[in-house]
Protein backbone atom coordinates (compact mmCIF):
# COMPACT_ATOMS: atom_id res chain seq x y z
CA UNK A 1 0.00 0.00 0.00
CA UNK A 2 1.41 3.43 -0.93
CA UNK A 3 2.31 5.87 1.97
CA UNK A 4 -0.54 8.85 1.21
CA UNK A 5 -2.78 5.49 1.26
CA UNK A 6 -1.46 4.20 4.75
CA UNK A 7 -1.88 8.23 6.08
CA UNK A 8 -5.44 8.28 5.31
CA UNK A 9 -5.99 5.08 6.56
CA UNK A 10 -4.44 5.26 9.82
CA UNK A 11 -6.08 9.01 10.29
CA UNK A 12 -9.40 7.02 10.10
CA UNK A 13 -8.61 4.31 12.28
CA UNK A 14 -7.15 6.78 14.70
CA UNK A 15 -11.24 7.82 15.03
CA UNK A 16 -12.02 3.97 16.00
CA UNK A 17 -10.02 3.63 19.52
CA UNK A 18 -12.25 0.85 20.66
CA UNK A 19 -11.42 -1.42 17.44
CA UNK A 20 -7.87 -0.92 17.44
CA UNK A 21 -7.10 -4.54 19.39
CA UNK A 22 -9.93 -6.21 17.26
CA UNK A 23 -10.04 -5.17 13.79
CA UNK A 24 -7.51 -7.31 11.77
CA UNK A 25 -7.54 -4.50 8.75
CA UNK A 26 -6.65 -1.79 11.64
CA UNK A 27 -4.10 -3.98 12.64
CA UNK A 28 -2.17 -4.97 9.26
CA UNK A 29 -2.47 -1.15 8.47
CA UNK A 30 -0.30 -0.47 11.49
CA UNK A 31 1.77 -2.86 10.95
CA UNK A 32 2.71 -1.71 7.75
CA UNK A 33 3.14 1.27 8.98
CA UNK A 34 5.81 -0.12 11.46
CA UNK A 35 7.43 -2.12 8.65
CA UNK A 36 8.04 1.28 6.69
CA UNK A 37 9.66 2.64 10.16
CA UNK A 38 11.73 -0.39 10.21
CA UNK A 39 13.23 -0.32 7.00
CA UNK A 40 13.57 3.43 6.77
CA UNK A 41 11.05 4.45 4.37
CA UNK A 42 9.38 6.78 6.23
CA UNK A 43 10.41 8.56 9.30
CA UNK A 44 8.76 10.11 12.07
CA UNK A 45 10.15 13.92 10.97
CA UNK A 46 11.24 15.08 8.11
CA UNK A 47 13.12 18.41 6.84
CA UNK A 48 11.00 20.27 4.10
CA UNK A 49 12.05 23.16 2.87
CA UNK A 50 14.65 23.50 5.49
CA UNK A 51 12.82 23.12 8.37
CA UNK A 52 11.51 19.95 10.46
CA UNK A 53 8.23 19.13 9.78
CA UNK A 54 6.17 16.14 12.70
CA UNK A 55 3.84 13.14 10.08
CA UNK A 56 1.71 13.11 12.85
CA UNK A 57 -0.17 10.02 11.26
CA UNK A 58 3.43 7.94 12.02
CA UNK A 59 3.20 8.79 15.62
CA UNK A 60 -0.78 7.82 15.66
CA UNK A 61 0.33 3.96 14.20
CA UNK A 62 3.01 3.29 16.76
CA UNK A 63 1.02 4.63 19.77
CA UNK A 64 -1.63 2.19 18.08
CA UNK A 65 1.09 -0.20 17.59
CA UNK A 66 0.54 -1.03 21.57
CA UNK A 67 -2.43 -2.17 21.20
CA UNK A 68 -2.48 -4.76 18.17
CA UNK A 69 0.37 -6.41 19.40
CA UNK A 70 0.15 -9.12 22.27
CA UNK A 71 2.76 -9.45 25.13
CA UNK A 72 5.56 -11.80 24.41
CA UNK A 73 8.09 -13.61 25.87
CA UNK A 74 11.36 -12.98 23.27
CA UNK A 75 14.09 -15.66 24.29
CA UNK A 76 17.93 -14.52 23.07
CA UNK A 77 20.39 -17.32 24.41
CA UNK A 78 19.99 -17.72 28.35
CA UNK A 79 18.41 -14.04 28.52
CA UNK A 80 14.57 -13.58 28.47
CA UNK A 81 12.23 -10.44 27.79
CA UNK A 82 8.60 -10.16 27.72
CA UNK A 83 6.92 -7.09 25.88
CA UNK A 84 5.17 -6.02 23.26
CA UNK A 85 7.21 -5.09 20.14
CA UNK A 86 10.28 -7.19 18.77
CA UNK A 87 13.54 -6.59 19.01
CA UNK A 88 15.57 -5.31 16.05
CA UNK A 89 17.45 -8.19 14.52
CA UNK A 90 19.68 -9.21 11.26
CA UNK A 91 22.28 -6.72 11.94
CA UNK A 92 24.46 -8.08 9.38
CA UNK A 93 22.18 -7.98 6.59
CA UNK A 94 21.70 -3.53 7.41
CA UNK A 95 25.53 -3.46 7.63
CA UNK A 96 24.83 -2.17 11.17
CA UNK A 97 27.43 -2.90 14.19
CA UNK A 98 26.34 -3.90 17.29
CA UNK A 99 27.96 -4.73 20.16
CA UNK A 100 26.69 -6.90 23.39
CA UNK A 101 24.43 -5.57 24.92
CA UNK A 102 22.79 -3.34 22.60
CA UNK A 103 19.03 -3.20 22.01
CA UNK A 104 17.33 -1.96 19.27
CA UNK A 105 13.31 -2.21 18.96
CA UNK A 106 11.55 -3.09 15.77
CA UNK A 107 10.22 0.06 14.34
CA UNK A 108 13.41 1.83 14.57
CA UNK A 109 15.58 2.55 11.74
CA UNK A 110 19.34 2.25 11.90
CA UNK A 111 21.26 3.31 8.53
CA UNK A 112 24.38 1.26 7.56
CA UNK A 113 27.87 2.10 8.99
CA UNK A 114 26.24 2.76 12.08
CA UNK A 115 27.92 1.67 15.48
CA UNK A 116 26.18 0.43 18.24
CA UNK A 117 27.94 0.00 21.63
CA UNK A 118 25.97 -1.08 24.94
CA UNK A 119 22.80 0.93 24.03
CA UNK A 120 19.13 1.27 23.87
CA UNK A 121 16.98 2.85 20.53
CA UNK A 122 13.65 2.94 20.88
CA UNK A 123 10.80 2.29 18.27
CA UNK A 124 9.91 5.32 16.00
CA UNK A 125 14.05 6.20 16.23
CA UNK A 126 15.95 7.04 12.97
CA UNK A 127 19.85 7.45 13.01
CA UNK A 128 21.74 7.96 9.94
CA UNK A 129 24.32 6.23 8.60
CA UNK A 130 28.32 6.22 9.90
CA UNK A 131 26.96 7.34 13.45
CA UNK A 132 28.45 6.08 16.61
CA UNK A 133 26.03 5.35 19.59
CA UNK A 134 28.16 4.97 22.67
CA UNK A 135 28.38 3.00 25.64
CA UNK A 136 24.99 3.36 28.00
CA UNK A 137 23.36 6.07 25.56
CA UNK A 138 19.69 6.29 25.06
CA UNK A 139 18.05 7.05 22.05
CA UNK A 140 14.24 7.88 22.67
CA UNK A 141 11.20 6.84 21.06
CA UNK A 142 10.68 8.93 17.42
CA UNK A 143 14.52 10.78 18.01
CA UNK A 144 15.86 11.86 15.39
CA UNK A 145 19.77 11.38 14.42
CA UNK A 146 21.98 12.36 11.40
CA UNK A 147 24.46 11.05 9.62
CA UNK A 148 27.90 10.81 11.27
CA UNK A 149 26.99 12.25 14.68
CA UNK A 150 28.63 10.90 17.93
CA UNK A 151 26.09 10.05 20.87
CA UNK A 152 28.88 9.58 23.41
CA UNK A 153 28.61 7.51 26.58
CA UNK A 154 25.74 7.90 29.20
CA UNK A 155 23.79 10.81 26.65
CA UNK A 156 20.30 10.51 27.30
CA UNK A 157 18.20 11.42 23.98
CA UNK A 158 14.56 11.44 25.02
CA UNK A 159 11.45 10.28 23.16
CA UNK A 160 8.65 12.42 22.19
CA UNK A 161 5.30 10.34 21.47
CA UNK A 162 2.68 12.67 23.10
CA UNK A 163 1.21 14.91 22.11
CA UNK A 164 1.37 14.05 18.50
CA UNK A 165 2.67 17.79 17.38
CA UNK A 166 4.94 17.51 19.07
CA UNK A 167 8.64 17.81 17.55
CA UNK A 168 10.95 14.90 18.74
CA UNK A 169 14.63 15.38 19.39
CA UNK A 170 16.13 16.05 16.43
CA UNK A 171 19.93 15.93 15.75
CA UNK A 172 21.64 17.17 12.51
CA UNK A 173 24.51 15.55 10.46
CA UNK A 174 28.13 15.52 11.68
CA UNK A 175 26.61 16.89 15.75
CA UNK A 176 29.15 15.50 18.37
CA UNK A 177 27.34 15.28 21.93
CA UNK A 178 29.32 14.93 25.00
CA UNK A 179 29.32 12.60 27.77
CA UNK A 180 26.48 12.71 29.99
CA UNK A 181 24.25 15.21 27.72
CA UNK A 182 20.77 15.49 28.42
CA UNK A 183 18.59 16.41 25.60
CA UNK A 184 14.52 16.70 25.80
CA UNK A 185 11.38 18.07 24.93
CA UNK A 186 11.78 18.48 21.15
CA UNK A 187 15.05 20.52 21.32
CA UNK A 188 16.81 20.64 18.02
CA UNK A 189 20.42 20.54 17.54
CA UNK A 190 21.37 21.74 14.21
CA UNK A 191 24.21 20.26 11.50
CA UNK A 192 27.72 20.81 13.19
CA UNK A 193 26.96 21.54 16.81
CA UNK A 194 29.53 20.41 19.55
CA UNK A 195 28.14 20.03 22.84
CA UNK A 196 30.38 19.44 25.85
CA UNK A 197 29.92 16.80 28.57
CA UNK A 198 26.67 17.34 30.94
CA UNK A 199 25.10 19.40 29.10
CA UNK A 200 21.24 19.35 29.96
CA UNK A 201 18.58 20.84 27.43
CA UNK A 202 15.05 21.01 27.91
CA UNK A 203 12.82 23.26 25.41
CA UNK A 204 12.70 25.93 28.44
CA UNK A 205 16.21 26.02 28.70
CA UNK A 206 18.22 29.12 28.62
CA UNK A 207 20.47 28.62 25.44
CA UNK A 208 23.18 32.04 26.01
CA UNK A 209 25.37 32.94 22.98
CA UNK A 210 28.15 34.92 24.82
CA UNK A 211 30.67 35.58 21.80
CA UNK A 212 29.40 38.84 21.49
CA UNK A 213 29.65 42.44 24.11
CA UNK A 214 26.04 41.16 25.04
CA UNK A 215 24.50 37.89 25.57
CA UNK A 216 22.08 36.51 23.30
CA UNK A 217 18.95 34.20 24.42
CA UNK A 218 17.46 31.20 22.63
CA UNK A 219 15.35 28.55 23.32
CA UNK A 220 14.82 25.04 21.76
CA UNK A 221 17.54 25.20 19.46
CA UNK A 222 21.74 25.07 19.23
CA UNK A 223 22.52 26.85 16.14
CA UNK A 224 24.72 25.39 13.08
CA UNK A 225 28.25 24.76 14.66
CA UNK A 226 28.05 25.76 17.94
CA UNK A 227 30.40 24.50 20.39
CA UNK A 228 28.25 24.72 23.93
CA UNK A 229 28.85 23.91 27.20
CA UNK A 230 26.84 23.81 30.51
CA UNK A 231 26.34 27.05 33.21
CA UNK A 232 24.58 28.46 35.50
CA UNK A 233 22.97 32.18 35.62
CA UNK A 234 21.59 33.96 38.90
CA UNK A 235 17.75 33.62 39.76
CA UNK A 236 15.53 35.72 42.12
CA UNK A 237 13.56 33.56 44.42
CA UNK A 238 11.38 34.43 47.29
CA UNK A 239 13.86 32.58 49.66
CA UNK A 240 16.75 34.46 47.96
CA UNK A 241 18.42 34.44 45.11
CA UNK A 242 19.94 31.07 43.52
CA UNK A 243 21.90 29.49 40.34
CA UNK A 244 19.94 27.80 37.70
CA UNK A 245 21.22 25.46 35.22
CA UNK A 246 21.80 26.91 31.29
CA UNK A 247 23.87 26.23 28.43
CA UNK A 248 26.12 28.84 27.26
CA UNK A 249 27.39 29.02 23.21
CA UNK A 250 30.90 30.02 23.72
CA UNK A 251 32.23 29.76 20.32
CA UNK A 252 32.22 28.15 16.62
CA UNK A 253 33.09 25.29 14.93
CA UNK A 254 35.07 25.41 11.84
CA UNK A 255 32.83 24.61 8.93
CA UNK A 256 35.59 22.24 6.89
CA UNK A 257 35.72 19.33 4.61
CA UNK A 258 37.70 17.62 7.39
CA UNK A 259 34.95 17.10 9.83
CA UNK A 260 37.38 15.54 12.29
CA UNK A 261 39.96 18.11 12.30
CA UNK A 262 37.31 20.91 12.66
CA UNK A 263 36.17 18.96 15.95
CA UNK A 264 39.77 18.55 17.30
CA UNK A 265 40.39 21.96 16.93
CA UNK A 266 37.00 23.11 18.53
CA UNK A 267 37.62 21.10 21.35
CA UNK A 268 41.19 22.15 22.14
CA UNK A 269 40.84 25.84 21.40
CA UNK A 270 37.73 25.79 24.24
CA UNK A 271 39.43 23.13 26.54
CA UNK A 272 36.04 20.89 26.74
CA UNK A 273 36.15 17.69 28.38
CA UNK A 274 34.20 15.26 26.31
Amino acid sequence: MKVNKLKLEIEKAWEQKNSWGTDENIKNIVIQVIEHLENGFIRVSDLLNGKWVVNEWVKRAIIMYFSVREMNVIELGPLEFYDKIPIKNKFQEKKVRVVPHAIARYGSYISPGVILMPSYVNIGAYIGEGSMIDTWATVGSCAQIGSRVHISGGVGIGGVLEPLQAHPVIIEDDVFIGSRCVLVEGVLIEKGAVLGANVVLTASTRILDITNEQPIEIKGVVPRYSVVIPGSYPKKFPSGTYYVPCAMIIGKRKESTNKKTSLNEALRTHNLVI
